[in-house]
């Protein structure tokens, strides 16, 4: 089983997602985070291609920053 992890963040600006995978050049966005779960799913397909030489288990981090301002 080989795992692949993305991580993710808000655009607290503009809105929506991205999320980008660790180690590969996998990116994708959404306007929200359901959606992003199946763009995530999709990118990796694309990437890979074949499902049999990509990732099994597919790991979502979504971080979350707050700016705290004195």
């Amino acid at each position: 089983m080989r795992d692949l992890y993305f991580e993710a963040h808000e655009d607290k600006i503009d809105g929506g997602y991205t999320a980008s995978a660790i180690g590969y050049g996998i990116h994708t966005q959404a306007d929200t985070l359901a959606e992003l779960k199946q763009q995530v799913l999709d990118a990796v397909d694309c990437y890979f291609g074949d499902r049999e030489e990509g990732p099994t288990v597919v790991h979502l981090r979504v971080i979350s920053e707050e700016v705290l301002i004195r």
